[in-house]
């Protein structure tokens, strides 16, 4: 049983590896375009309104409650569960959508009491021959417009959300891992079509972020359209017309909501504490370059920085650690009641999600300024843009194993029906994180102490909740698991040295035109020689973490073995 999530894990992952890499094609377009500036800083704060939401209710609370229910629905009582999964969608379009309209209405009113944004024509970014115009003021306004447009896109993926997680139950978690792709060549599309309107001058760049953002509403049109044409195979029952099921659905559907409420206060509370984090790194490109009067210790483009440098350490955080924790947990949800099982379940995913999330660690920290420079360096992002925003992935990358770590164990208790555990574990980290925010941008690791903050309280958080589902499930870290976090750190540490020697042997960059060509050499040789020291030690080993990420054992690794 414990083996069997780790095939939707490989379904997940590839798919998910698929829309990772056009997020990051989708976010070198807009770095190419914009660079590092004020106007990525609204684009990126504005796009975060919708995408808290989605936390919060589509794969957040209401997730948590609904997949171990109806799980146990589908398995016990499958016409039972088709009501309940219709209702459920129905309640939240009505919810969702009268908090768009709230929301519209307090959006519009606070765009009409804002103060235009004032440019200045120099100096600024030239791309192409023309200059960029770089914000001398408040640019509020912007950020307004921008949320107004992409908050429909709200309820259309918090749908799609709770679409996905009853099709996971069934075993299809294609679509839900697929959708951001549309979403990516969306806005690669328009980021990229629109440009030669741009250069010619036919469009300024705050018109060509509102086509941007309307590219994103349309995705979530195609998105909910797909995942809903999909859970028709489920037969979902959004007419109920019998008094008795209505009301044995709306007791489910009222369960569940009573399930989550408490857990939604905990989430909302870690919701502000991400909107603050943006408040703090997006001030001085909306607000201005003071608070209360005394100068702030972050430029303009700071949000952007963080926000570039998140959606590298967030690529393997996706790929593989997202992955195995939505794969396992259905399964877990199913062994919630065999208590050996379940640990065996849990231990399992902790190897593989250790196994490849350290490793992702050190090498984001050895290669994150290639990556940087290789991914964004181009257009208006510059050298300087690739510097600052590898400090800041410098801080993030320790952590990668402990973001991972937390998605596994947080199910585990959401499958145990104990959701308020990992929140309220979570909100004591709330209060941390915004002391060492506060601390720590004042400090010479300015917007890096913002990663740092991030990746200090994701590893207090992650031992915090280990400790916690041991007290409720023995068993759950064991000799196995400590031999196996042993063996992976030895096997880190054998990458790493690896990584700097062939650092060592590389040539200085010259800092001439061929400063491209030289970096992305050196990210490959140093990718390679990492991933052949790091896997080929793992296989002479006959460690079955790679065993369980390869999802079979190759001839030659049993060759080694011997």
């Amino acid at each position: 049983m414990a083996e069997q999530f780790e095939k939707h894990a490989r379904t997940f992952g590839g798919l998910t590896l698929v829309s990772r890499v056009t997020g990051l094609v989708r976010d070198a377009a807009l770095a190419s375009v914009f660079g590092v500036s004020a106007y990525t800083d609204a684009f990126n704060f504005a796009f975060q309104i919708p995408n808290l939401f989605r936390r919060l209710f589509g794969e957040g609370a209401i997730s948590a409650a609904f997949v171990p229910r109806y799980t146990e629905m589908v398995r016990d009582d499958p016409e039972r569960a088709r009501r309940y999964v219709g209702l459920m969608l129905g309640l939240m379009a009505v919810f969702l959508w009268g908090i768009v309209i709230v929301g519209e209405i307090f959006i519009v009113s606070m765009w009409m009491g804002a103060p235009e944004a004032q440019y200045t024509l120099g100096p600024g970014t030239t791309v192409g021959g023309v200059v960029l115009p770089t914000i001398s003021a408040r640019y509020t306004r912007l950020a307004y417009e921008l949320a107004a447009i992409m908050l429909p896109y709200m309820p259309l993926v918090c749908l799609m959300a709770v679409g996905g997680a009853a099709l996971h139950t069934h075993g299809r978690f294609g679509p839900t891992a697929a959708s951001p792709i549309v979403l990516n060549i969306l806005m690669i599309a328009a980021t990229l079509g629109l440009y030669p309107l741009a250069l010619s001058g036919a469009i300024d760049p705050a018109t060509h972020l509102r086509a941007l953002a309307i590219s994103v509403l349309l995705a979530g049109v195609i998105q909910i359209a797909w995942t809903f044409a999909v859970l028709r195979r489920v037969r979902p029952v959004y007419a109920l017309r019998d008094p008795e099921a209505r009301a044995q659905a709306y007791t489910s559907v009222r369960a569940t909501l009573l399930a989550a409420g408490p857990m939604m206060l905990g989430l909302g509370v870690l919701q502000i504490n991400i909107v603050v984090d943006g408040l703090i790194a997006s001030w001085p490109s909306i607000f201005g370059p003071t608070i209360l009067g005394f100068d702030y210790p972050l430029a303009e483009g700071a949000m952007t920085a963080l926000t570039n440098a998140a959606r590298l350490y967030e690529f393997p955080l996706g790929v593989f650690g997202i992955s195995i924790a939505t794969a396992i947990f259905p399964q877990l949800a199913r062994l919630n009641n065999d208590p050996a099982e379940f640990a065996a379940t849990v231990r399992r995913g902790l190897r593989l999600t250790f196994f490849v999330g350290l490793p992702a660690s050190v090498g984001l920290m050895l290669v994150g300024r290639e990556a940087v420079g290789v991914l964004f360096q181009r257009g208006a992002f510059t050298a300087d843009d690739t510097a600052r925003v590898a400090w800041v992935l410098l801080g993030f990358a320790p952590a990668i194993w402990a973001y991972q770590s937390i998605h596994i164990l947080t199910r585990a208790f959401y499958a145990l029906k104990q959701p308020m555990t990992p929140v309220r574990i979570a909100v004591s980290m709330v209060a941390l994180n915004l002391l060492l925010n506060l601390t720590l941008i004042f400090t010479p690791l300015r917007e890096a102490g913002l990663a740092w903050s991030t990746s200090i309280c994701a590893m207090l958080q992650a031992a915090a909740l280990a400790r916690a589902l041991a007290r409720h499930v023995p068993g759950i870290v064991d000799r196995t698991v400590g031999a196996s976090v042993l063996r992976t750190t030895l096997l880190a540490c054998a990458m790493a040295a690896a990584v700097l020697a062939v650092g060592a042997l590389l040539p200085e960059s010259s800092g001439t035109g061929h400063a491209m060509r030289e970096m992305v050499l050196a990210l490959i040789a140093k990718v390679a020689a990492g991933a052949v020291v790091y896997a080929g030690l793992a296989a002479i080993l006959g460690m079955d973490e790679l065993h369980w990420a390869a999802g079979r054992r190759l001839a030659f690794l049993r060759r080694l073995r011997r």
